[in-house]
């Protein structure tokens, strides 16, 4: 069987690769004294509140189950308009909204609205891998572009400017980001869109974390520059819905038309039950809730860190937002003979049975030296795992 050329330039997805190692030694270990601790996966430990659960099911008993039209449910989109409003003082329309299946789906669209074949899209390295194969699957080239702890793990206006070709589209950022939890500042980011916006360029925002975010400081959306950015969100991370699969996009009013088409076709709708779930999550309680949980995150990352930092596991950037830790293990592997952070995570999966992800996955520059913990796990799980840390690493 002949494999398309497009599907063959797509890479694995190592961090599941990975989840698959530790999942099976996870079901070995599971009845031991010693169960395995995950910190592999980016995913909240927490779930959908109890008046989202309660939505959902009031759907599925009135039968509203059926297609929704292709961009979502009106109110859903209007709610997301006044959380906006609450939230962050955006004057964001209803109208600009679509909803999507999963933030997947909305960096698939806007990739497929966007690029056409031999695009350039540039992207700071390290970043999700995911984003860049979405590029990848719209025949367009992802350019990556290595960054340091300077400048946060994120592209400068300068670095943009300076990589700027004949082929380049825009730039895909991520604020705050996967692997490093950091965000971009909002200075830095305006100057960035002011450089895509004079090469007549797209600036493409996945604010997937932008929930999550600890800081003010930083805790701002790109959409507050104009209206010609594109903002992908999603129910995932601060709506705790990972695998109800839904998100949405902000989009210019002459976008809309066109990634509705498209919708219409790659994927008819979103699912009209975890929108009609997703309702709830506006509901003064749920935020209320949602704001807890986002304060939880916040503590176990004010625990979590310095105690990596304390046992040589250098996190260089302090994450304001997410809930992950980009700690150097070089120090680490020297020490215990290895030559990478996929030898040193496997290492840790046997011997101290934490699952961590190596940083292959997440770009080329010095990725052989980071690892990425995640820290959506519980603070006694994070506990036990420094416990495990420490006598690993001695």
């Amino acid at each position: 069987m002949r494999i398309s050329a497009r599907a063959e330039k797509i890479e694995p997805f190592y961090v599941m690769e990975v989840a698959k190692a530790a999942a099976t030694l996870g079901r070995e270990l599971a009845h031991t004294d010693a169960p395995m601790v995950f910190l592999n996966i980016g995913e909240p430990d927490f779930t959908a509140p109890p008046l989202v659960q309660a939505a959902a099911q009031r759907a599925i008993a009135s039968g509203h189950t059926q297609y929704t039209a292709a961009t979502g449910l009106e109110p859903l989109r209007e709610r997301i308009s006044d959380w906006y409003a609450q939230r962050f003082g955006l004057a964001v329309p209803a109208r600009r909204i679509v909803i999507t299946a999963g933030a997947s789906a909305a960096l698939h669209l806007a990739c497929m609205a966007l690029i056409d074949p031999g695009d350039e899209i540039l992207m700071p390295d390290p970043s999700y891998p995911c984003n860049r194969h979405f590029v990848t699957a719209a025949q367009g080239q992802a350019v990556l572009l290595p960054t340091s702890a300077q400048d946060r793990f994120q592209l400068s206006a300068a670095q943009v400017e300076a990589a700027w070709g004949p082929q380049t589209r825009g730039v895909l950022l991520a604020s705050p980001s996967n692997p490093t939890g950091t965000s971009i500042h909002p200075q830095e980011l305006r100057k960035i869109h002011e450089v895509v916006q004079a090469k007549g360029g797209i600036t493409l925002v996945d604010e997937i974390y932008l929930g999550l975010s600890f800081d003010a400081q930083y805790g701002q959306s790109a959409l507050a520059l104009d209206d010609s950015v594109i903002s992908i969100n999603s129910f995932s991370k601060y709506f705790n819905m990972t695998g109800w699969r839904l998100g949405w996009m902000v989009v210019p009013d002459a976008l809309v038309d066109v990634i509705e088409r498209l919708a219409q076709n790659l994927f008819i709708c979103p699912s009209t039950i975890a929108q009609h779930a997703a309702l709830a999550c506006f509901e003064p309680e749920s935020l209320a809730l949602y704001e807890q949980r986002r304060a939880e995150f916040k503590a176990r990352r004010d625990y979590f860190i310095p105690a990596l930092n304390a046992m040589g596991l250098k996190v260089p950037v302090m994450p304001d937002g997410a809930f992950y830790a980009w700690a150097d293990c070089s120090e680490a592997c020297a020490k215990l003979g290895l030559k990478s952070s996929w030898e040193f995570a496997f290492d840790l999966m046997h011997r101290a049975h934490v699952a961590i992800t190596p940083g292959r996955d997440f770009g080329t520059d010095q990725t052989a030296r980071f690892v990425r913990f995640s820290t959506a796990s519980s603070l006694a799980h994070l506990q036990t795992a420094v416990e495990r840390l420490q006598i690993a690493l001695r």
